[in-house]
């Protein structure tokens, strides 16, 4: 268990929360790709870390198996 995961959480703390609140109006087409650009960029590293852990859990469970 994480340290984080103990503690409370403080207001504004969720950056995804406040992400999706943001008021896309006054972006320009530029901005809008940039946003698109990083947001992309960020589900990609999200992904990668997903299938590492997946992958590190495999690992473990083959490890430990019983049988």
């Amino acid at each position: 268990m994480d340290l984080d995961d103990l503690l409370p959480r403080r207001a504004g703390d969720d950056a995804l929360a406040a992400l999706a609140r943001q008021d896309l109006d006054p972006l320009s087409v530029d901005e809008l790709d940039a946003r698109i650009a990083a947001l992309t960029a960020e589900i990609d590293r999200t992904r990668a870390k997903l299938e590492g852990a997946r992958s590190f859990r495999s690992a473990a469970d083959s490890l430990f198996k019983k049988g």
